[in-house]
């Protein structure tokens, strides 16, 4: 017994040995400095962008910034031309920027390291001693720390940002999420995320849920998603093959699919994209024209009729479609509420703040309008209109409620924004406004 434990303790340490005796080769070792001339190319967000010159096509490692001295270390994807502007799919260190003079180092010890010109570390791979040998970008887009066995102690696609790459996946128990950048300016993130849950993907303003996925022809109840990954696979439609671009659905129990579109170019070069406003679009690349390379295969929230029978959803149930608060129907603002009556809607639709004060407040009602987080939300209930009234009263952070009379349910808003009109006169609105 004492022997097999000693042969045991012996192969764990000539184990933790080679592992902590590997090194990466003086060769494949490096150091970056952001400084130098700008790239003449255009780029996504239109950026000042410096290219790190071993990192080439059709994925390239950046230093860019869209405000003067604040860069992000990031990779772009795209090939050589003036034309077609190249989208940023990755960010080492989004909303923790460096400035000129900034390093990318990878050292003998296999720590991958941006650090400020101060040396102030802004990230880091947190890899050193753990086996590493070697570096690389892949086809696919993924940049990974190899072992001798050229197994991946690292890889980029586990910390993805708002962008997932072709082969890429979220999983439950790993990478559960994107999260929308806050501004074309400004790299931090934003309100929006896009989520991998046990039973459905979710899109998410802040902590609400305004979007779920849905599969007829499996029993979701019983599905735990265990991930998913963006592919291509090849389908029938209408006695003809295409490849089409899904998001495949992997779980114990059954295989379904989120389909965004039948592909009109066999590239593998596409990607699922959880933009600033909300959006979920995929785009796919056109190797073989010279202007608008890429092409947008797939938008979750527009204004166009299904042709094929994906999945479409109408703009109106983007929370930030009306700005700050507005009502919306088939896709278009189309009013501005108020107690007065509802009128023309603009930009500079806004509901006052109530007051916090007893008795300072009241309500306004509306009639066949629902609250962005009313068609995937239950609310709670049953309940009746005065308790759910009551609620938000208590509430000085509640700027209205919605009450289905039909089935008794209350939702209670922190936020109003976008408001969608349905024609069923049970579903109401009472928008909360301050005593004058």
């Amino acid at each position: 017994m004492v022997s097999s434990l000693s042969l045991i303790l012996c192969c764990l340490i000539l184990i933790s040995l080679s592992i902590s005796n590997a090194v990466v080769p003086p060769a494949d070792t490096f150091r970056y400095v952001n400084q130098g001339d700008f790239g003449e190319f255009d780029s996504e967000y239109a950026p000042n962008y410096r290219p790190l010159p071993p990192f080439t096509y059709p994925f390239q490692l950046c230093f860019y910034n869209t405000t003067p001295g604040v860069y992000t270390l990031s990779l772009r994807m795209g090939t050589r031309r003036d034309q077609a502007v190249m989208p940023w799919v990755w960010d080492a260190n989004r909303g923790n920027p460096v400035g000129e003079n900034a390093t990318f180092s990878l050292g003998s010890d296999g720590n991958l390291v941006l650090a400020d010109g101060d040396g102030r570390i802004a990230w880091q791979t947190n890899t050193a001693n753990k086996g590493v040998v070697g570096f690389a970008i892949l086809s696919d887009g993924n940049i990974v720390l190899r072992d001798s066995k050229g197994g991946f102690v690292w890889q980029s696609f586990d910390s993805p940002t708002d962008t997932l790459l072709f082969g890429q996946s979220l999983r439950i128990g790993g990478p559960t999420k994107l999260v929308s950048r806050a501004s074309t300016t400004n790299n931090i993130n934003g309100a929006y995320s896009f989520v991998i849950e046990p039973k459905s993907l979710g899109l998410y303003y802040k902590n609400m849920l305004y979007w779920a996925s849905t599969f007829p022809e499996v029993n979701v109840r019983i599905v735990n998603i265990v991930n998913a990954t963006l592919e291509i696979q090849r389908t029938e439609y209408e006695e003809n093959y295409f490849n089409a671009l899904k998001c495949r659905l992997s779980n114990s129990e059954a295989q379904p699919n989120l389909d965004f579109d039948i592909l009109r170019y066999n590239s593998t070069l596409s990607y699922l994209r959880l933009g600033i406003d909300g959006n979920l679009r995929l785009y796919s690349y056109r190797q073989n024209v010279r202007f608008s390379s890429w092409s947008l295969m797939f938008t979750l929230f527009t204004s166009r009729v299904s042709e094929r029978g994906e999945i479409v959803e109408d703009e109106c149930q983007q929370p930030d479609r009306c700005g700050k608060f507005g009502l919306c129907e088939d896709s278009q603002c189309v009013g501005c509420p108020s107690p007065d009556g509802v009128f023309a809607w603009s930009k500079n639709c806004n509901v006052k703040s109530p007051s916090c004060k007893a008795g300072g407040s009241r309500y306004y009602q509306l009639k066949g309008v629902d609250h962005f987080t009313s068609k995937y939300s239950p609310g709670s209930g049953p309940v009746k209109q005065k308790d759910c009234e009551s609620k938000c009263t208590k509430d000085c952070k509640c700027m209205g409620y919605f009450y289905r009379t039909d089935l008794s349910r209350c939702w209670i808003a922190n936020e109003l924004k976008t408001l969608t009109r349905v024609g069923n006169s049970t579903h109401l609105a009472y928008i909360k406004t301050p005593i004058q």
